[in-house]
């Protein structure tokens, strides 16, 4: 059975449920998309979660980042990040390509979730110059992004929860 994440923004204006099979907050980004909008830390910790089972109160508002195209300009991403309206707490992101899935931001949950056995680091060539980040000795690093995604890193330690 699949672990029930409840979480809220700061002020208590939106509170929302979901099912994860995937709970373990394990993987840090760095990127700089993530670090300014929910990374205190200088990095952001992004859960999964069954978008069809989301359940929200109170009203969000949705961010698209702009990203570099590299060549002098920026697309929109079709990402949607997920805020307080009246506190601005970072609460989700959700890809219109991955329609049946969410990510919440770790920090919003208030739920218990499991601890990490180890640490994913991804995208530590966009990482803030102050962050000094810690590594433990079963980390793994990536400069961008990892070669598997959330639920193949549950599923390969028998974190998955079905």
């Amino acid at each position: 059975m699949p672990l029930k994440l409840e979480g809220s923004c700061r002020c208590g204006w939106v509170r929302f449920s979901a099912d994860s099979h995937a709970p373990v907050p394990f993987m840090r980004c760095y990127c700089s998309i993530c670090r300014k909008t929910a990374g205190g830390g200088g990095y952001a910790i992004n859960l999964h979660a069954d978008k069809r089972t989301l359940a929200i109160e109170g009203e969000t508002a949705v961010f698209h980042a702009e990203l570099d195209d590299g060549e002098g300009g920026c697309t929109v991403s079709t990402g949607e990040r997920h805020f307080c309206a009246k506190c601005a707490s970072a609460l989700w992101v959700f890809s219109p390509e991955y329609p049946d899935l969410f990510h919440p931001f770790a920090s919003a949950i208030d739920s218990q979730l499991p601890k990490a056995p180890s640490r994913v680091h991804m995208m530590l060539a966009s990482k803030a110059s102050w962050v000094e980040p810690v590594f433990g000795s079963d980390d793994q690093c990536f400069e961008e992004y990892p070669e598997y995604a959330l639920e193949d890193w549950h599923r390969a330690r028998g974190l998955w929860i079905d």
